[in-house]
């Protein structure tokens, strides 16, 4: 009983942990902090400039990042991009010299798009830590050297004959490919305000500011006059936006329907040409016009070079970060990343002129498919293409054409395979004689 005994005299010790002051000072002080690198903003259909996700970098590298010029806060001052920052100046300057005539100053420029201040802050994910007058000083001088530089390449407006950034060769195609990369950016509905305010008198009845665009750009992308045309009306969030619109099929945009595809790829080209399904060129308006009928999957040539690996990259990096734009080029990605595992698939495509190669070997050709349909995200149930994964994927299961496609294309596919399965198929005939004629001897023999 003593054992069992509870001293009633021992004391329980409770510690009471103090929360430290300035800690929680700081806690609080985090909570009511807005997001920097990533604002709350950014998943607004209002955004849309993006820094690029680590993970498409890490694949990537540098083709999300300028390497001439600067446009929009994102790489302002760096040091590698000063050579064209001194040139965006003269720039200015040299527009200011001609809107002077009708009374402009560099005053009016600020004021025109000083009410469209705030708009255009809430167009990047990252909150920009630059004041009034140093935002609306960095989108007048930047938005100026757009419009200036089109309407020079243009040859809407007397060109220098000594200007640099016009007569040597090297510099012209690193700006082509800086204007469009999604880290290098302002909106475009700054860039309408500033066309229309530098507008002068003779230019009223002129082209437009995506028609201008659209000829600048098409210096690398060589497309005819007439498509070209008619997108005079064109408009985007910025530039890389209008520019990818303008590829966007009328007849094929994404569909309103979910369709439900029985499988997500679509098998690369040497697995398809075994079943039967063959690749044909087509002629068409835009590269993303991809239909498939009969077993045959009808593409429109695309030229893959420097400028076009850049573009699509940066498509492809919009169309992942902003929540509301269609998936278009991120579609063409996936397609094009079924369709290549080796270099041989790309070889074939090259064949077929189905891809016009200007890059690099295949199999460096064949590395930039693969990258740039890698770890993206997008529904392919209601994608431009879901019909045709659909379709693909039926006539690949189709035991019956697959059979005979496959043998078609063991034996029939080169001159040296089909003179080999001829030597082999004689060969066996000639067994075969042989065998008839010596059982014929033994069965039947010769009668003296």
């Amino acid at each position: 009983m003593g054992s069992n005994s509870v001293d009633k005299n021992s004391s329980h010790i409770v510690n009471i942990w103090e929360v430290n002051k300035d800690r929680l000072d700081k806690m609080h002080e985090k909570i009511s902090q807005n997001p920097r690198l990533l604002s709350k903003a950014a998943g607004k259909r209002t955004c849309c400039i993006f820094r690029v996700p680590k993970s498409l970098i890490d694949i990537n590298g540098n083709l999300y990042q300028p390497h001439i010029v600067s446009i929009g806060p994102y790489h302002r001052g760096e040091p590698h991009l000063q050579m064209i920052e001194e040139h965006k100046w003269r720039y200015l300057g040299s527009l200011l010299s001609k809107t002077k005539i009708i009374g402009l100053t560099l005053e009016d420029y600020l004021k025109s798009i000083h009410p469209l201040e705030k708009e255009a802050r809430e167009c990047y994910s990252e909150t920009i830590h630059l004041s009034s007058n140093e935002f609306l000083e960095m989108m007048v001088v930047d938005g100026c050297f757009i419009l200036e530089l089109f309407r020079k390449v243009d040859n809407h407006i007397r060109c220098d004959p000594d200007d640099p950034l016009i007569t040597m060769a090297w510099i012209l195609p690193f700006i082509f490919r800086d204007f469009l990369r999604l880290e290098n950016q302002i909106p475009y509905f700054i860039l309408e305000r500033l066309f229309e305010v530098t507008k002068l008198p003779r230019e009223e009845s002129g082209p437009s500011l995506s028609l201008l665009a659209l000829r600048f750009f098409n210096y690398v992308m060589q497309r005819q006059d007439d498509i070209i045309e008619s997108h005079h009306d064109l408009k985007g969030l910025h530039l890389l936006d209008m520019v990818r619109s303008s590829f966007f099929p009328p007849d094929q945009l994404e569909c309103a329907e979910r369709v439900k595809t029985p499988t997500h790829i679509i098998h690369c080209v040497s697995k398809l040409r075994r079943s039967g399904i063959r690749l044909n060129p087509i002629k068409a308006d835009s590269f993303l016009v991809v239909k498939f009928r009969h077993g045959v999957i009808e593409m429109p040539t695309i030229t893959i070079d420097d400028f076009m690996t850049s573009f699509l990259m940066n498509c492809v990096a919009f169309e992942q970060c902003h929540n509301s734009c269609s998936k278009h080029i991120t579609t063409y990605a996936t397609f094009l990343d079924c369709l290549v595992n080796t270099s041989r698939d790309v070889e074939y495509l090259s064949d077929q002129n189905i891809i016009d190669n200007h890059f690099g070997n295949e199999a460096e050709v064949a590395r930039f498919i693969n990258n740039l349909g890698k770890d993206v995200a997008f529904d392919i149930d209601m994608c431009y293409l879901s019909k045709l994964f659909e379709d693909v994927h039926h006539y690949y299961r189709n035991s019956r054409h697959v059979q005979w496609a496959s043998f078609k294309y063991t034996y029939f596919d080169t001159p040296w395979s089909f003179i080999s399965a001829l030597a082999a198929f004689v060969l066996l005939i000639l067994t075969l004689a042989q065998t008839f004629y010596t059982v014929i001897g033994y069965v039947k023999p010769n009668k003296d």
